[in-house]
């Protein structure tokens, strides 16, 4: 991670938060590393975070809600995280949630605490997790609403979008249609927050008839999350200003979800409802675009989806469900199973022209170790001819021809190496290929669950 600041002066705060300047010299200050997601989520980021983690100061959440799962081995111990950032697992660190991330108070609280059972790696968790105020709460209501929106497309669609249920679409709409409720809302005055708080309630009430929402009840349990909250919630743009500006820190940026979920550039309407690209960490933080430095993908040496949509490279025969049960593909919230397939590249280039990666983190290279040979999705065609994008629209991309390139497997268990020379040469020349065909250097190679199975590169 680059902690390095490119000027020596830096600025002043000074008469009130007013800024200081020296006409000569821009000061950038401290840059933020990125972890993304390059395919459909599920890719292993949180293992990558975790190593970058180990000498982070700072490690940050931009977008998504408790929709999200990320599993960490440490010690044999598995922490999984869905809102806190799980580089939190380091006592060091400092965790903050970003204006952009939706917040579930009772799922926050509960994934903290079933996590604290589990190891010494949440220890002072409160006292290291800071949240913006400016971020939005989802409520139990919108998780209802949620189940009911689900209902209905299954019922006049004859197809659901295969959501998580835990409201984060409902929220983010509440966020669009300038009807939420923020963190700075619930910790200033209740009084006021209990008024919106009922007017948004009786709006969904109004929407879904169905929906029962115990008004009094739920903020009565709000106005005790309040109290516990509220010494984590500060001004997130001024503590990211802070942290960049100030004395040299290495600060990590934990995306969830992944680019084939982007609400933008996904795979629409089967997506999330955030920017999940590093367009996000900007809005989902506050920091302008010099901030950023290293953007590392996060690519399975396969390909997974949970739920429906279009899925070019997917294999529902043998190749498929053994890709599932040697992966252990089962969605981190949700338990879904997850449809399998080969790597496709395609995809691949197109969350690079997004991300601009600068290094991928390659995992799961384990899973392939009992194939004679691999797949890998190299050209799409439609009606006979190649195209040289990613198709925008649902009904184009589940007509693709998928062109593919054969490569030897190596019939050997990776799971005990631990360095690139150790790998079986045919593992090396996958590896190579994956690089070559897509012009990014793979800076990790994963071959198994632990923090000690990644392989770094340079």
């Amino acid at each position: 991670m680059s902690s390095d600041s490119t000027a020596t002066i830096e600025p002043s705060i000074t008469n009130g938060g007013s800024f200081c300047s020296n006409s000569h010299r821009y000061y950038v200050g401290n840059k933020v590393t990125v972890v993304l997601g390059a395919q459909w989520g599920d890719e292993g980021k949180g293992k990558v975070v975790d190593l970058l983690a180990q000498d982070a100061d700072i490690v940050c959440r931009c977008q998504g809600g408790n929709n999200a799962g990320h599993t960490v081995v440490v010690d044999s111990v598995e922490y999984d995280f869905h809102l806190l950032p799980s580089g939190i697992i380091n006592p060091r660190v400092i965790a903050f949630i970003g204006n952009g991330v939706v917040i579930h108070l009772p799922g926050l609280f509960e994934e903290a605490e079933k996590n604290l059972k589990k190891g010494k790696g949440l220890t002072d968790w409160e006292k290291r997790l800071t949240i913006s105020d400016r971020a939005h709460i989802v409520f139990d209501f919108h998780q209802a609403a949620d189940g009911i929106q689900e209902k209905q497309r299954e019922e006049q669609a004859g197809k659901n979008l295969g959501t998580t249920k835990k409201g984060i679409g409902p929220v983010y709409s509440s966020k669009a249609a300038r009807s939420g409720v923020r963190m700075c809302d619930l910790v200033s005055d209740f009084t006021e927050f209990s008024q919106r708080f009922k007017v948004l309630a009786n709006q969904y009430k109004s929407m879904y008839p169905t929906l029962e929402i115990d008004v009094d009840g739920e903020l009565k349990r709000l106005k005790e999350y309040a109290e516990r909250v509220k010494p984590m919630v500060k001004d997130g743009v001024y503590f990211i200003y802070e942290a960049l500006h100030g004395p040299p820190k290495k600060i990590l940026v934990e995306g969830a979800n992944a680019a084939l979920l982007d609400i933008d550039f996904g795979t629409y309407p089967f997506v999330t409802s955030s920017n999940c690209t590093v367009g996000g960490v900007c809005t989902g933080l506050g920091i302008p675009p010099q901030s950023v430095g290293e953007v590392y993908g996060v690519v399975k040496a396969y390909t997974t989806r949970v739920g429906i949509g279009a899925f070019p490279t997917e294999q529902n025969n043998e190749i498929g469900e053994m890709l599932q049960t040697r992966g252990y593909e089962f969605g981190v919230t949700t338990g879904r199973k997850r449809r399998c397939g080969w790597l496709d590249l395609v995809l691949l280039r197109y969350a690079h022209m997004i991300n601009g990666f600068t290094a991928l983190a390659l995992t799961k290279l384990d899973i392939l170790d009992l194939f004679s040979e691999i797949k890998v999705g190299v050209s799409y065609r439609i009606d006979g001819k190649t195209i040289p994008h990613f198709p925008a629209n649902q009904e184009v991309l589940n007509r693709v021809e998928v062109e593919y390139e054969t490569l030897p497997g190596w019939n050997t268990d990776t799971s005990n190496v631990r360095t690139f020379d150790e790998l079986p040469e045919n593992a090396k020349k996958y590896v190579r290929y994956i690089e070559e065909a897509l012009c990014i250097p793979i800076k990790w190679i994963g071959v198994g669950k632990s923090r000690e199975s990644m392989i770094q590169l340079f």
